[in-house]
């Protein structure tokens, strides 16, 4: 093993792996990656409204199932995408990962605005899935294993704001395409039924015919009656315009990524220590990060040099250890616990809960706006937050106070909104569910989005990280696309009241489990938290 004396040689003589690059600068452009992950996970709440419209206006002519489907798509996606690029990740490099995710971007993005039916878009959600899953494995671990001690919980919480951003972004979008356009719209030129007289009508005035917004017919009663309509022209389109943006950002990680430098402990794994000090030699600043040479050191002493196990010699490695098998439980808990906030089914099906509360497609579809704001403002105070208080007693307020919210959604519905429906829901009651929406948006944002993706990119030990953050994401994906799938059929079969409800004791009961299992990693080196955890789990 290398030497305290021959670091120092090297590090005296080695020479920056390309010029100086400030670690804003390369978490700016690394985060573009959860940029697009929060882009392509938000777009679609605003863009299902006009694919639900018949083809001859431009839509899919969605069903219930097809809603769920189109985001479950993505999430089983993008679940083997944070299985898989952990491997990819350990095989290639951090950076030549994102290079590859930014093209699968591009693909997925055009793909699924150009598809000409719900069949063809599917694989291509797929493909954008697995681009937004290995992102999600792969920016959180290069941006901890890049960042100096001093302000790593900083930088990789950057990633989570770049998350929200993107999804504030996507909204706002949505919102100025959907006014654009004026809403969802369809001219209908014959009615065979005889209810229609020929015209143009908006999305919400033929939805008032289902009985989930207050008329006679059942969904599939509806959908049927729309199917049969003669439709010449209307607005369906607009979800083509809200899909394709997402290609401008990935171009931008494309090219920024191929100026930036590798991951120094991924050069070390490969037994590239003297790449490994050129790199930290790119982004350390001195006289204010750690010494180089202490920072190799640690590294060399923990880890050794060229110790890169393939991911079947890791996983042997975990599951020979009572407590990295204890650990990676513990992992896949916390991305388990980032998905069961139900904060995804504000992402994606917000302006359709919104309907179910008395709001037009149109208003809710510009009410994500304040929810994206919230997300944003509260990822901004996650920036502070994880830096002053320990990352176990954030996520545990998080999810209680997220209970609440919850709670309070479910009784609004029960009480104030389902016996109203068809006869006049109280102006006040939409409001109050989008109030909630936005409080509930800040809190998970400022706390749970940002303690659990900073946790899973510094808790796993360095030779396993890969395998681990993987197997986390992966399982983390999978109770995403599981909600994804499940949420529009739970909301038409127990309505607001009762899905929100479940939620609301989900969380709860979350709490409490982890009030015993979950650790704490503010303020340690990578190294020290991996001796922490051998401690913490043995």
């Amino acid at each position: 093993m290398t030497s305290r004396t021959e670091v120092a040689e090297l590090v005296e003589t080695t020479r920056p792996a390309g010029p100086k690059r400030r670690i804003g600068v390369v978490a700016a452009v690394a985060t573009l990656g959860s940029l697009l992950f929060g882009y392509d996970t938000g777009v679609i709440s605003g863009a299902l409204p006009f694919m639900y419209l018949p083809h001859g206006a431009g839509g899919l002519a969605l069903t219930v199932g097809h809603e769920g489907a189109i985001g479950g798509t993505l999430t089983l996606g993008a679940a083997f995408g944070g299985l898989i690029g952990g491997m990819m990740s350990d095989r290639w490099g951090r950076r030549h990962n994102l290079l590859t995710l930014a093209v699968l971007f591009i693909i997925g993005a055009l793909g699924t605005a150009v598809a000409p039916s719900i069949w063809v878009m599917y694989p291509f959600r797929v493909v954008l899935g697995f681009a937004v899953g290995a992102a999600s494995a792969t920016v959180p671990v290069y941006l901890s294993e890049t960042s100096p001690k001093r302000m790593r919980g900083r930088i990789v919480a950057l990633d989570q704001f770049m998350i929200v951003f993107g999804q504030l972004l996507a909204f706002s979008v949505n919102a100025a395409i959907s006014a654009a356009h004026g809403g969802p719209t369809l001219t209908v030129t014959a009615d065979p039924s005889g209810r229609l007289a020929p015209g143009t009508y908006s999305w919400d005035k033929l939805q008032a015919m289902a009985t989930s917004h207050g008329g006679t017919m059942s969904d599939e009663a509806f959908h049927a009656f729309v199917m049969q309509l003669s439709v010449s022209a209307g607005s369906g389109g607009a979800w083509r315009w809200m899909l394709v943006v997402c290609t401008l950002p990935a171009v931008a990680l494309w090219i920024g990524m191929r100026r930036m430098p590798e991951s120094a402990r991924w050069h070390l794994s490969h037994g590239r220590l003297q790449e490994a000090i050129a790199c930290l030699k790119q982004v350390r600043v001195e006289g204010a990060d750690e010494p180089i040479v202490d920072e190799v050191t640690e590294m060399v002493e923990l880890n050794g040099e060229g110790g890169r196990l393939t991911h079947r010699q890791q996983w042997a490695v975990v599951m020979e250890s009572r407590w990295t098998r204890r650990l990676l439980l513990v992992g896949i808990f916390l991305a388990a616990v980032n998905q069961t906030t139900g904060v995804n089914t504000v992402m994606y099906y917000a302006p359709k809960v919104l309907e179910f509360a008395g709001m037009s497609t149109q208003a809710s579809i510009i009410a994500q706006v304040a929810n994206g704001v919230m997300s944003v403002i509260g990822a901004g105070a996650g920036l502070w937050l994880i830096e002053r208080f320990d990352r176990r007693h954030l996520l545990i307020f998080d999810v209680t106070a997220v209970g609440v919210c919850l709670l309070g959604i479910a009784a609004t519905f029960g009480f104030a909104i389902a016996p109203h429906v068809g006869k006049g829901v109280p102006a006040w009651a939409p409001i109050l569910v989008l109030v909630l929406m936005s409080i509930f948006m800040l809190i998970v944002q400022s706390t749970n989005g940002t303690v659990v993706w900073t946790m899973l990119g510094e808790m796993f030990p360095t030779r396993m990280r890969g395998a681990m953050n993987g197997a986390a994401v992966f399982c983390g994906w999978l109770a995403n696309a599981t909600i994804t799938w499940t949420f529009p059929a739970m909301l038409a079969g127990l309505g607001g009241a009762g899905t929100y409800l479940t939620y609301g004791i989900v969380n709860l009961v979350i709490a409490l489990i982890l009030v015993k299992v979950m650790p704490e990693t503010r303020g340690r080196s990578l190294e020290e938290i991996e001796v922490e955890m051998k401690r913490w789990y043995a």
